[in-house]
C-alpha cells in the first residue's frame, strides 16, 4: 500500500511561480511589488525583480492551528494564510535552479515545484541573509552593518558599496532578505529588531497584540548561493518584547 503522503492530494493551488524555465528580465507577469497577508502592505525592498509566491491552501488554517510550512531553496518558514487559505510571500530568486516546497501543517504531505531562473543579467549573491519569524502579527526587521559602517534596513535598504535588502516584508512571518554580490572583506553584523505588530488594520505598538508570548526569529546566512561552494548556517533568537534589538551574528569575511 502506498504511504499516506503519496496518496494525499496537493497541499495548495499555486498561482505562482510557475515551474520550468523562466527569464524574469523578459516576463513580468509574476513580478510583484507587494506582499499580501492579511492585506497588501507597502513592500520596501530595493531589488527591481521580486517574485510573489502565492496561492491557496486546500485546507484553510484556523486560529491557533499550526500553520503549513513554506520551504524556498532550503529556507523554511511558517506559511500563514487568511480564512480562505490565500497566501502570498515575496521572494528574491537568484539565477539558476530554484525550488518552492509547501508542507502541510501535520507534516504528512509535501508539494514541490522546481524552476530554473535563466536571467543571465542577475548577479549571483555571494552573501545572502534570510530572516523569518513565527508570529503572523509581529513585524520584525533585519539590520545589516557592513565593515565600512554602512547600514541596510527598512528606511535605507541599499548600501553605498552595493548590496541591500531585496525583500522587506512587513507581515506574515517574513521574509526579510539581504544580499550582496561582492561583499566587502571585514566584519559584517546582523541584527534583529522586534519593531512592532501588524494586522489588517495596519501597524500597532500594543505589546499584547501578537499571537505568541515568545517569538522565534530565524536567520539563515548563505555564502556563494547556488554554486558548488555554497555554505549556509542558521541561527535562532527569541524575541520577548517590543523594541528588542539583538545581535544575531557577527561574520568576518
Amino acid at each position: 500500500m502506498a504511504p499516506l503522503a503519496a496518496m494525499a492530494g496537493p497541499v495548495a493551488d499555486l498561482d505562482g511561480p510557475a515551474g520550468g524555465w523562466r527569464h524574469s528580465g523578459l516576463s513580468s507577469e509574476l513580478e510583484q511589488y507587494t506582499a499580501a497577508y492579511p492585506k497588501p502592505p507597502v513592500e520596501r525592498g530595493a531589488q527591481k525583480y521580486r517574485t510573489l509566491i502565492e496561492g491557496r491552501l486546500r485546507q484553510a488554517g484556523k486560529a491557533g492551528r499550526k500553520p503549513a510550512t513554506l520551504v524556498v531553496n532550503g529556507n523554511a518558514m511558517p506559511l500563514y494564510a487568511d480564512e480562505q487559505g490565500r497566501f502570498a510571500r515575496p521572494w528574491a530568486f537568484g539565477r539558476g535552479s530554484n525550488s518552492v516546497e509547501i508542507v502541510s501543517a501535520d507534516g504528512g504531505t509535501r508539494q514541490r515545484l522546481q524552476f530554473y531562473e535563466a536571467d543571465a543579467t542577475k548577479v549571483q549573491a555571494k552573501l545572502r541573509a534570510v530572516l523569518t519569524w513565527d508570529d503572523p502579527k509581529a513585524e520584525v526587521d533585519l539590520h545589516v552593518i557592513s565593515p565600512d559602517g554602512g547600514h541596510a534596513f527598512f528606511a535605507s535598504p541599499l548600501l553605498p558599496e552595493g548590496g541591500g535588502l531585496d525583500v522587506d516584508s512587513v507581515d506574515g512571518a517574513g521574509p526579510e532578505i539581504f544580499s550582496s554580490a561582492a561583499p566587502r572583506p571585514g566584519v559584517w553584523l546582523f541584527y534583529v529588531n522586534y519593531w512592532g505588530n501588524f494586522d489588517a488594520s495596519g501597524y500597532n505598538f500594543d505589546g499584547g497584540a501578537h499571537e505568541r508570548d515568545l517569538i522565534t526569529a530565524r536567520l539563515t546566512l548563505i555564502y556563494n548561493e547556488n554554486t558548488l561552494n555554497e555554505k549556509r548556517e542558521t541561527l535562532v533568537m527569541p524575541l520577548r518584547k517590543l523594541g528588542e534589538l539583538a545581535l544575531m551574528k557577527s561574520v568576518r569575511l
